[in-house]
């Protein structure tokens, strides 16, 4: 378990991973990092993106989650990820997003004040990386 960090993601709703990953890959607010056993103990926030984990090593096929930011909180033997969203990209319909986003798209058109221009333009943005994620 030396070569393994525990890693745990959770969001509001539910947990969504615990188990030991030989790295976990992040989109930080200034780039994309990873973590694995023994690494410098750090808290960052993250951005909306996709969570990479690989259990056994990075030639894995990694588990993908998609999360709308956040916070990690690293130390050398675990890794905890609090998450505002989070899916598995799996569970990610492309198709049901493409019309959500059309509706989004056309609400934005609509709207007359700053603040649900700004909210409208938010679920846009998160709606097209959760598309770009599942494909």
């Amino acid at each position: 378990m030396a070569d393994k960090i525990e890693f745990r993601l959770v969001s509001p709703e539910k947990k969504l991973f615990e188990e030991p990953v030989a790295l976990a890959v992040m989109p930080g607010q200034e780039g994309q990092f990873g973590v694995g056993a023994g690494h410098t103990s750090l808290v960052s926030a993250l951005k909306v993106g996709v969570v990479e984990l690989y259990k056994n090593s990075q030639s894995d096929k990694p588990q993908r989650i998609f999360i709308t930011g956040g916070f990690a909180d690293v130390t050398n033997t675990k890794c905890v990820v609090l998450a505002e969203e989070a899916v598995n990209v799996n569970d990610l319909d492309g198709a049901a997003l493409s019309k959500q986003l059309s509706q989004f798209e056309a609400d934005i058109k609509l709207a007359v004040e700053a603040g649900d221009k700004m909210r409208l333009q938010k679920q846009i943005d998160v709606t097209m990386a959760k598309i770009a994620a599942a494909a």
